[in-house]
């Protein structure tokens, strides 16, 4: 396969990643609201995820569900077209054609999403202040912020608290490449055995399930750290010890140690079962709208199935 050819083929898979991300994002935001509102303000009850929403709209207005809608769809897209295009060009070229393996889809994963920690981090630390300013917290400790756009956010966070404050949350993150890597070695694997070595394309509900099955698995495994890094994006606790070193190994320590303390282990999970709906929904609709994407593009632009069944 060529140089050309192949940076084509990554570019389509990218581009599908991308815009299957941001629809299945829209479609399920809310969800992701509810999630977030409990991972940082500890005051707040975990209840469940209806309830949630039901209390911020009634609260904060009908479209507080959609608040920091617009940088969060950015940040997804951009981190989306980055982490497809890094994963299948590396696989591309690791593979040369032969047939993929488990492990080696695990550290392709951890491969892309290192580089894609690295790349976007700063935009997920602006939309996680966006998404989240004007939001009303029960516990009163949570400092407020006052943002206009996505530029005026990064303009004064890096005015305020420093440039090394966009990379909040980066340990965590790097950390955190365990969960797509985990995510797609599972579905790579499920796909394989799925078509068992006859060339196919996956049914639409084969491609929802085993989408939503590989994104269950790895963002319970890591959610802990996914309430770490949301903590640390925000950046709730600077007036704390635990912000001193935001970004190491010891603040993250600090965090989970402190959580368990106060709410017992389970305290780890608060917000799981909100999460769990918004991200296996939406990962299950992104790997479909990803792959449907793909394949016709495929067809259309005339590289022939067998690039696209292989996979």
């Amino acid at each position: 396969m060529s140089a050309g050819v192949f940076s084509y083929e990554s570019l389509v898979h990218a581009v599908s990643g991308a815009v299957g991300s941001v629809t299945a994002m829209t479609v399920f935001f809310p969800l992701d609201t509810a999630r977030l509102r409990l991972q940082v303000d500890e005051n707040r009850k975990a209840r469940s995820t209806p309830a949630i929403l039901a209390e911020i709209v009634k609260e904060e207005g009908l479209l507080a569900p959609y608040r920091g809608w617009f940088p969060v769809i950015c940040s997804l897209c951009c981190s989306n077209f980055v982490y497809f295009y890094c994963f299948h060009t590396l696989k591309a070229s690791w593979l040369r054609g032969k047939q993929s393996a488990p492990s080696t889809d695990l550290i392709i994963g951890i491969t892309a999403g290192i580089i894609n920690v690295l790349v976007t981090t700063p935009l997920w630390v602006v939309n996680t202040r966006l998404k989240l300013q004007g939001s009303k917290f029960r516990n009163a400790d949570i400092r407020t912020t006052n943002y206009s756009g996505i530029l005026d956010a990064f303009v004064q966070i890096v005015r305020q608290e420093g440039v090394g404050a966009l990379w909040n949350g980066t340990f965590p993150s790097l950390l955190l490449v365990l969960n797509p890597a985990i995510q797609f070695m599972i579905y790579e694997g499920l796909k394989r055995h799925l078509k068992r070595g006859a060339p196919r394309e996956l049914s639409s509900i084969e491609v929802f399930i085993i989408g939503a099955v590989a994104k269950a698995v790895a963002t319970t495994v890591t959610y802990p750290l996914q309430t770490i890094q949301s903590i640390l994006r925000f950046g709730q606790y600077q007036s704390t010890d635990e912000s001193k070193i935001l970004s190491s190994l010891r603040s993250i320590k600090c965090l989970l140690v402190n959580r368990v303390r106060k709410y017992g282990t389970l305290g780890l999970f608060k917000g799981l079962e909100a999460k769990l709906l918004q991200t296996v929904l939406t990962a299950a609709l992104m790997f479909l709208l990803y792959e449907k994407i793909t394949y016709c593009t495929f067809s259309v632009m005339g590289l022939s199935h067998s690039n696209y069944k292989r996979r």
